[in-house]
């Protein structure tokens, strides 16, 4: 019984399991929140880019009529 406990004290493979899955899930929410930061970011330039081409664009509809074809033609 004896070499069993002091197996088990020896036994670090759960632990590195463990190390890595801390490891991993940091990682994970470094990533998340540096996407949530860069997705807003990339929200405000392109609503700043559509305005800008809606303030500067010509009125739909807004331009002559095309011209009939000429009559006997």
């Amino acid at each position: 019984m004896l070499k069993f406990i002091n197996t088990l004290k020896r036994n670090e493979e759960g632990a590195t399991a463990i190390e890595y899955g801390l490891i991993a899930a940091l990682v994970a929410i470094a990533l998340i929140t540096s996407l949530n930061v860069l997705g807003t970011s990339l929200d405000g330039m392109f609503t700043g880019v559509s305005d800008t081409l809606d303030a500067n664009a010509p009125a739909a509809g807004g331009g002559a009529a095309p011209a009939d074809p000429p009559a006997g033609t």
